[in-house]
């Protein structure tokens, strides 16, 4: 077979922390969209605009539109014939409650729902293996040393290359890590926090402590918050639209950013984002790109896993990687400036 030169897109990869593994900087995700309310076609004009434009980071979960999201974004995979090697898939394993027909062992993050969780999964993806598997949120009802061990299996017997967590804290990653290195097994590279403008403390906070000693990567989520930082509810002052997926999705996820930024929350954060869309028309792009390139300012970020329902969105999103070199250090400050939330950190917690 003849070589063929690599296709330009443009696309910019970055290691999985201290990894070998190389993600695209933008990855597309099926959260509440692929197998929910974006029907398959759609799905799959949206995996194939990413995959030509270099994204290989393709992110899903097992309860995610109760695996349906798995389902279509496995039908894609194998409608295009991609080469498996050529993509990076990952899945969570957590919530469960798709897999049988009670909750009871269908869930959390024991041996068993480790194993026969990710074995479900790939089963709805049609796949032989993943290439991460997430802890899909802490299960304090398991011993930790169980999870590492579990996690250890799925990955010597073939079905993930490796794995790692979403909203854990930092003790919780430096205990599975440090049992992992006591017990000379593979620990978590990877942790997938929420991360945007406005929610910030986590990663450039609690986490500082972990990127030198673990080399922990990040693969973000919520980078534009549902919405809101795309400047879409900007005439919105008072609250969310009530049609709007901000308003509306019953998803815990939705209820619990409504919670969290309802009342004078969304006021003030509005009142935020409509000032940053000065900062925005200055750069000459859109707010959404502005949001995107910021989080991939941050050197910790491997990749920003981002939602479309349309093609014409995942062009957007990936362009915001051509302003990159625009977010100096004076922009960045004005940003900081306006969302008045950037982390202080006290040394004497570093170490």
């Amino acid at each position: 077979m003849a070589w063929e030169e690599p296709r330009k897109t443009g696309m910019v990869y970055r290691r999985l922390g201290n990894s070998g593994l190389h993600v695209s900087a933008i990855g597309l995700g099926g959260w509440l969209t692929y197998g929910g309310h974006v029907g398959d076609e759609k799905t799959f004009e949206c995996m194939k605009q990413a995959y030509d434009l270099g994204v290989n980071f393709f992110d899903t979960a097992e309860n995610y539109t109760a695996g349906k999201s798995e389902i279509a974004m496995g039908k894609a995979i194998q409608k295009y014939g991609w080469k498996r090697s050529d993509l990076v898939i990952s899945t969570k394993i957590n919530w469960g409650a798709v897999n049988g027909e009670i909750l009871i062992n269908n869930h959390g993050l024991s041996r068993k729902h480790i194993i026969e969780g990710l074995r479900a999964s790939l089963d709805r993806l049609q796949l032989e293996y993943v290439d991460i598997v997430y802890a899909h949120r802490p299960d304090r009802l398991t011993p930790m040393e169980e999870t590492v061990r579990a996690f250890n299996h799925v990955i010597d017997r073939g079905m993930a290359f490796y794995w790692g967590t979403s909203e854990w804290s930092a003790d919780e990653i430096q205990e599975a890590v440090g049992i992992a290195r006591d017990l000379k097994l593979i620990g978590p590279v990877v942790e997938q926090p929420l991360y945007n403008m406005l929610d910030r403390q986590k990663v450039e906070g609690e986490f500082q402590r972990l990127y030198p000693r673990i080399g922990l990567g990040l693969t973000t989520f919520s980078p534009i918050k549902m919405g809101l930082l795309s400047g879409k509810y900007n005439d919105a002052a008072d609250a969310p639209p009530a049609d709007s997926r901000f308003g509306a999705s019953q998803d815990r996820f939705a209820e619990f950013m409504r919670s969290q930024y309802g009342g004078e929350d969304w006021r003030g954060n509005i009142a935020k984002v409509r000032q940053l869309k000065a900062v925005a028309d200055k750069l000459g792009v859109t707010q959404s790109q502005l949001a995107l390139a910021w989080c991939l300012k941050n050197p910790n970020v491997s990749a920003v896993i981002t939602g479309a329902s349309r093609p014409q969105q995942i062009v957007e999103n990936v362009q915001a990687l051509q302003i990159l070199d625009q977010l100096t250090p004076e922009v960045l400050a004005e940003i900081d400036e306006i969302t008045q939330n950037k982390v202080s950190l006290d040394p004497a917690r570093q170490d």
